[in-house]
Parts: structure tokens; C-alpha cells; sequence
């Protein structure tokens, strides 16, 4: 019986007796979706291991804490959930990982649940690339003469416009850190609106940066891109006008590309008011020599 034992034990996946070894529950996202149990007021973590947005209906508010950070999402359900789908949305490649929770208070003396490992399973990536290979582009091979700068700006406008579902898949880009002190007020000088940049992507070497356009004033404002200042190699409005201070349509985005660097290098720089009474000279007046006229 010893030898059946070992040789059943030997026959399991590796992976199989990893999960068991760190408790943690292994599975494979093969485009159904996976059922994630939680226990009330109890942390559950998802190890994906590439670094995913996570997408919520709105229905849960406050009743599911979610945090991702470093290819893991820690998930804490503060009272009972229905069964309710989750979206882990790869940032790099925008592949969703689908993910049914469902929350049920402990019963007595119940384990804590294991953490969950999600792999791809094995043959995943060579029949990835078989039906690539045999199926035509959707776009009909268009998508690879498109301008980046194209890409790259429609791909900024959905990430803060659309909903994370309907984000098209850009290989290659990633979002960078955008500074809080950046002259922007220089940016549209002949326009009374405050300016703020939101975010900011690269893809090859270009980087798109939205900043956002609010109104000042109580009358509407029609917004021309060669009212910009700055080296950009393109500008783009989500809106061509702003209305009135106050109302729905004060405020848009405007999607600025710069190429070689960021948009730091492509303002033009701040200029401090000038007092005048400062720079003046506290000298003594310098005295002409008097002239004297011969009578």
C-alpha cells in the first residue's frame, strides 16, 4: 500500500503541493469566472502577480474593502454579500480576470480561509498564440499604422472617462507620476481658467498628461488649441467649450502629448511677479556735475 501511496503523491501537480505547503488555494483563470468565498470581518488575500485594477459594481459601497497593491488584492467584507463579480483588470495588457465573492459571517470554530493563488494553466499561452495566428486582426491590420500619439491619447481619455469594462488593451504603456507644482499657469494665459494636472501615461517615447480645464468666470469659453503654450506635439480637448462657473459644463480635460520627455520640460516657465518698489535702488541719486555757463 506504502508504494501506491507515494507513487498517488508523486503524480500531483507541483503546484498542488506548493499551495498546501503555504496554505494557499491555487487556480487557473481560464475565462471562467473564479468563486472567491469571504468570511465577515476576515482579510482574504488574491495573489495575481502582475498589477491589476480592480472594478466594483457600486452596489457594495462601504460593505467590501478593496486594496491592491504589488500583484495582490487584499479583499475584507465588513457584513454579508450576495454574490457579486469582481474585475481584476491587468494594467499592462488590460486582460480582465473575473472573480464571483460572496460574504457569509463565520459559523463556530471555522478556519480562517486560505489565500488564493490565480495561474494561468499551462497550455494557455501556446493556444493564446495558435488562435492569434490563425484568426485575422478585428481591425483588419489598421491598429499598427495608427499614430501613437493617437493611441496614447485615446487610451488616457477612457481610462478617466470610461468605464473600466470597455478600456481597450494598450501593450507597452504605463502610467507615471505626474508633479503637484507644475507651472501650469502659463499654459493657457489669455483664458481664466485654473488649470491641474490629473494623470499621465508613456508608451514608447511618448507621454500623454490630462490636465483638467475649470472655468472662472460666468461666461462661456470656447477653447482653441493654438491658444496653448508650450512644446507639445499634440493637444486635444475632451470638450471644445467650457460653460459658466458653476454649472455641469465648467470643466474639461485636456490630453497633451509630448515627445523625448514629460510634460515638465515642455512648459514654459513661471515668472514671479515684479514689484517695482523693491528693485528700486536704494542708492543715493547719482549728482550730475553742475554746469557753468560762461557769461
Amino acid at each position: 500500500m506504502k508504494p501506491f501511496i507515494m507513487a498517488a503523491l508523486l503524480g500531483l501537480p507541483l503546484s498542488c503541493i506548493t499551495a498546501n505547503s503555504n496554505a494557499v488555494q491555487v487556480m487557473a483563470w481560464d475565462r471562467v469566472p473564479l468563486a472567491v468565498p469571504l468570511i465577515v470581518n476576515h482579510e482574504r488575500v488574491v495573489f495575481v502577480d502582475r498589477n491589476v485594477r480592480v472594478g466594483a459594481p457600486t452596489s457594495l459601497g462601504n460593505r467590501l474593502r478593496i486594496q491592491s497593491a504589488a500583484g495582490a488584492v487584499y479583499l475584507r467584507a465588513n457584513e454579508p454579500i450576495e454574490p457579486t463579480r469582481l474585475q481584476l483588470m491587468d494594467a499592462t495588457t488590460g486582460e480582465l480576470i473575473l472573480v464571483d465573492i460572496a460574504a457569509e459571517n463565520a459559523q463556530t470554530e471555522q478556519p480562517p480561509l486560505e489565500d488564493i493563488r490565480i495561474i494561468e494553466p499551462p497550455n494557455r499561452n501556446q493556444r493564446s498564440q495558435t488562435d492569434h495566428d490563425a484568426s485575422p486582426p478585428r481591425d483588419g491590420g489598421r491598429a499598427r499604422h495608427t499614430p501613437v500619439a493617437v493611441v496614447l491619447t485615446r487610451h488616457a481619455a477612457q481610462n478617466l472617462y470610461a468605464p473600466l469594462r470597455t478600456v481597450e488593451p494598450l501593450p507597452g504603456v504605463r502610467r507615471v507620476n505626474v508633479a503637484a507644482d507644475l507651472p501650469l499657469d502659463l499654459l493657457l494665459p489669455s483664458l481664466p481658467v485654473e488649470a491641474k494636472a490629473l494623470a499621465a501615461w508613456r508608451l514608447e517615447d511618448h507621454w500623454v498628461t490630462a490636465i483638467r480645464l475649470i472655468n472662472q468666470t460666468q461666461v462661456a469659453i470656447d477653447l482653441d488649441p493654438r491658444k496653448l503654450l508650450g512644446d507639445f506635439t499634440t493637444a486635444t480637448f475632451q470638450h471644445q467649450n467650457l460653460g459658466p462657473k458653476g454649472t455641469p459644463l465648467d470643466t474639461t480635460v485636456v490630453y497633451l502629448i509630448t515627445r523625448g520627455h514629460g510634460i515638465r520640460q515642455a512648459l514654459l516657465p513661471s515668472i514671479s511677479p515684479v514689484d517695482a518698489a523693491i528693485n528700486v535702488s536704494s542708492a543715493a541719486p547719482t549728482t550730475h556735475p553742475e554746469v557753468h555757463h560762461e557769461e
